[in-house]
């Protein structure tokens, strides 16, 4: 098992753009439609920009008009984090890199098959490593 990445406040600051620090760090979220990869079709690994995990590929991407990338599984559940978040009077599973602890989104059960899920996630959390998969 890969060791996890602990970092203080000061040193994710000095390595992280504000929006990176504000999404990642403080829990919040990009408006809808505004991030990078939410309408890319580009082929690649979509990793995690404050610590490289890989985390998603391309090929598990798709539109799920929610204004975010959407993937319907990650490349490893163990490369996942899975927080029950009951902030905003509702009740979601928020998804955090698990090296590092980045706040990536959240997961949702109304995906495509096979996995009927929707991964939903904020492109400043992402970083795409274009290739030819």
């Amino acid at each position: 098992m890969t060791e996890k990445i602990v970092k203080s406040t000061k040193e994710w600051k000095e390595v992280l753009t504000p929006d990176q620090y504000e999404v990642c760090i403080n829990k919040g979220t990009e408006p809808p439609f505004s991030g990078k990869y939410y309408n890319t079709k580009e082929t690649g690994t979509y990793k995690c920009s404050c610590c490289g995990e890989e985390l998603f590929k391309s090929d598990t991407k798709y539109d799920s008009g929610s204004g975010w990338p959407s993937f319907w599984k990650p490349l490893a559940d163990e490369k996942i984090e899975y927080i029950t978040d009951d902030s905003y009077g509702m009740i979601r599973t928020e998804v955090n890199c698990k090296k590092c602890g980045a706040h990536l989104g959240h997961v949702f059960d109304d995906g495509p098959k096979p996995t009927n899920l929707r991964y939903c996630i904020n492109s400043v959390s992402l970083e795409l490593d274009k290739n030819d998969e």
